[in-house]
């Protein structure tokens, strides 16, 4: 189809813009329709860094992954809210390091679902699951985490850029909780979410993405939110921070442009 439509299925009401397909606009991809790009258009209106902030968040996992597999041995990683397949994702940068390494993915999007299941066809260590993050039960129970996911050995369960999803009534410290009942100490949790600590920011851009899903959008949080989705473990270096600069594999690499909302996390070790 003309300018990067995806084909049009009977499930997908693509009148109706998706955070995951947003975010692939936002990534230059081409898996996105014309109600997902004029939302799109809209926010960077109102607050206008976010494609870098988004780059800058993609930056984040491809480090905290590789360093999780090179530096602290993890093999296996549960992806909470995937989205769409983009370069280097989770199981390929994990797979440089070992080839064995193991992935699942976790989106509510069906075209997540339709275009990971093509791109994992012929990877058996890698599967992709249709289901709400807010789901444990049925996630850690699916036969695809059965197979792929020993929970005897440490795992990394990522909630990348996905918490603001969920709005508070869910409570998204408890889906964080839940998920990590499910692995063993020297487990990891990767969380980082979308704040603001100006009010007008955070109801603006709430309303809006609200709005715009049609409901599926959570919260625009503070800095000290995200401090509760990772209560108990231990915070690697540098702790919760702005996620370009965790860790950054060089000083020149891209620095968050402005303030006014940001992607705020880390890293932390769960404890026994």
């Amino acid at each position: 189809m003309d300018n990067g439509d995806v084909p049009l299925t009977d499930k997908i009401d693509v009148t109706v813009p998706s955070v995951a397909r947003m975010y692939d606009y936002l990534m230059d991809g081409k898996d996105n329709y014309p109600a997902d790009r004029a939302a799109t258009e809209e926010l960077l209106k109102q607050v206008p860094s976010t494609k870098v902030l988004a780059l800058n968040n993609r930056a984040f996992l491809r480090r905290v992954v590789r360093r999780l597999a090179e530096d602290y041995g993890i093999r296996q990683f549960v992806d909470h809210g995937s989205g769409l397949p983009t370069q280097d994702n989770v199981h390929e940068v994990a797979q440089r390091v070992d080839p064995e390494a193991r992935v699942v993915y976790i989106d509510n999007d069906p075209i997540v679902l339709a275009h990971g299941r093509a791109l994992l066809e012929q990877n058996e260590n890698t599967a992709v699951i249709q289901a709400d993050m807010r789901d444990t039960e049925k996630i850690w129970s699916s036969p695809e985490v059965t197979r792929l996911i020993n929970t005897d050995e440490p795992v990394a369960v990522l909630f990348v850029s996905v918490l603001h999803c969920i709005p508070d009534r869910d409570d998204p410290a408890d889906v964080v909780r839940r998920a990590a009942a499910k692995v063993p100490p020297g487990s990891f949790l990767v969380v980082c979410q979308l704040v603001s600590e100006d009010e007008e920011t955070r109801r603006g851009v709430t309303e809006f993405m609200a709005e715009s899903t049609g409901g599926n959008w959570g919260e625009v949080r503070r800095e000290q939110d995200v401090l509760r989705f990772l209560e108990g473990t231990e915070i690697l270096e540098p702790g919760l921070v702005e996620v370009s600069t965790w860790r950054p594999d060089t000083d020149l690499a891209p620095k968050q442009p402005s303030m006014e909302w940001i992607e705020f996390g880390g890293v932390g070790r769960i404890v026994g």
